[in-house]
């Protein structure tokens, strides 16, 4: 009887056969520009560099009003945030 050695984030058993198949491949190598390839995703680039999160506290207030405006525009409230700051400091 094959050993279950666990499951997989979507519920598939991990047993002998797979962890045998996983092993060979890991022996055989991986192909390197394959592996880059898949990692290539993520968020597109906003500037000339890398992007940073900031964190601010609203009031409800404030808050309602910025969602409204957001599903008004029909942009995200993160793009009100950036419209907003960009006004305001180009704008000193």
């Amino acid at each position: 009887m094959p050993k279950d050695h666990g499951r997989l984030k979507d519920g598939t058993i991990v047993d002998d056969e797979m962890v045998e198949k996983l092993a060979n491949e890991a022996e055989a190598g991986y192909d390197l520009e394959e592996i880059r390839s898949r990692r290539a995703g993520g968020r597109p680039a906003m500037g000339s560099g890398p992007a940073s999160v900031e964190s601010v506290r609203l009031d409800p207030e404030l808050k309602k009003e910025l969602l409204l405006r957001a599903s008004t525009d029909g942009v995200s409230v993160s793009e009100v945030i950036r419209q907003a700051l960009r006004t305001y400091v180009q704008a000193s």
